[in-house]
């Protein structure tokens, strides 16, 4: 055979195969663009937004009334959110009550003998005295980046006399790494002028309201916002939509997870038909770790360290003090990812990474 003729043998197989080659590199999906993380600053509505590229990661917020700032809403990607809106957003259909469960804050329920948890942000005068309120300080730094943003905010804990128990230095460091977010909290709360005791409390202290999707399947029909925007009481089919569950890091699973400790707490679901990850990592130098978990399945998910003589029906007691003058720091991860129910390992992972990485 000539070589001609073998030339003319070869080039129908080399053109398939270099064919072949070009559809398996167009098949391929391109590697996921690294968002940049930036902030808008919107001062005139108390708030300072979050993005990753075009789209809100959430915002800090600190509206009039509140009676502490939060994040809110905490999105996952294509802006689809994890959290509840009621009462600043209501959507239809959902739970009315604990009007102060909004978004994700860090407060609790007895400190010095008042109520930061519980106060509805305006309290009726008679009981003034029986709750705190946290006030936003200023933005101390404001730093984006591919990938990653920091932002430094200061806010005072007080009663209602203006007196300050306690001032708050917290950084939020937000990342994005395809479909999965994540939140590190790091909140340094220093005594003022006299010793804070922060009496063991169920109350409390790190803590995210899920949207309606996520709460736990039950039998309950609570009050809820109507498609008139009245509030009624809802159906017996208020539940169809309820595809949430807990997984804490133990093992323990839906409502068996109220009042036991773990280093960290899983909730999954769905939400417009994607598999939703919500996790919040408890870190090894918060006091009272591993925390305890105020988990209910009507859709507050909390971190609890500090307490222990309520979780323990009285076998444990903590009652932390911090002296006049002094400073405790509490670290925590929050972890959210659309389209993907993350594995306990990959929690774990997040979990020892977030260990090793001291702010």
């Amino acid at each position: 055979m000539t070589s001609n003729h073998l030339l003319m043998t070869f080039r129908p197989v080399v053109a398939f195969m270099v064919a072949a080659l070009t559809l398996l590199a167009c098949s391929q999906d391109p590697p996921a663009e690294i968002p940049e993380i930036t902030f808008s600053n919107l001062a005139e509505d108390n708030r300072i937004d979050v993005l990753a590229g075009q789209e809100l990661l959430t915002a800090y917020i600190y509206p009039d009334g509140l009676a502490k700032p939060v994040l809110f809403p905490i999105n996952v990607s294509g802006e689809i959110p994890l959290t509840r809106g009621f009462p600043l957003t209501p959507r239809t259909g959902e739970r009315t009550d604990h009007p102060h469960q909004v978004g994700h804050w860090f407060n609790y329920g007895n400190v010095n003998g008042i109520d930061f948890w519980n106060n509805p942000g305006n309290p009726p005068e008679g009981d003034i005295d029986r709750y705190g309120f946290i006030e936003h300080g200023e933005v101390l730094r404001k730093e984006g980046g591919k990938g990653k943003g920091e932002l430094v905010v200061s806010a005072c804990w007080k009663n209602y006399r203006e007196e300050v128990i306690l001032s708050e230095v917290t950084t939020f460091v937000f990342s994005v790494r395809g479909d999965t977010r994540i939140i590190d909290r790091v909140t340094t709360l220093t005594a003022g002028q006299e010793d804070v005791l922060f009496t063991d409390d169920k109350e409390g202290m790190m803590a995210i309201r899920v949207a309606r999707e996520l709460e736990l399947p039950g039998t309950d029909q609570p009050m809820v916002i109507g498609p008139d925007g009245e509030i009624g009481e809802a159906g017996n089919n208020y539940h169809r939509s309820s595809t949430g569950n807990y997984l804490s890091s133990e093992g323990l699973e839906g409502d068996d997870v109220w009042g036991t400790r773990a280093p960290w707490m899983r909730m999954s679901g769905r939400i417009y038909g994607r598999d939703i990850t919500l996790a919040i990592i408890d870190h090894p130098q918060n006091t009272g770790y591993p925390a305890y978990w105020h988990a209910r399945g009507y859709g507050l998910f909390s971190a609890n360290p500090l307490g222990q003589a309520e979780f323990s029906e009285g076998s444990e007691e903590l009652n932390m003090v911090v002296p006049a003058g002094e400073a405790v720091t509490f670290r925590y991860r929050i972890v959210t990812c659309s389209g993907e129910i993350l594995t306990p390992a990959k929690i774990d992972e997040l979990a020892e990474e977030f260990t090793r990485h001291i702010l």
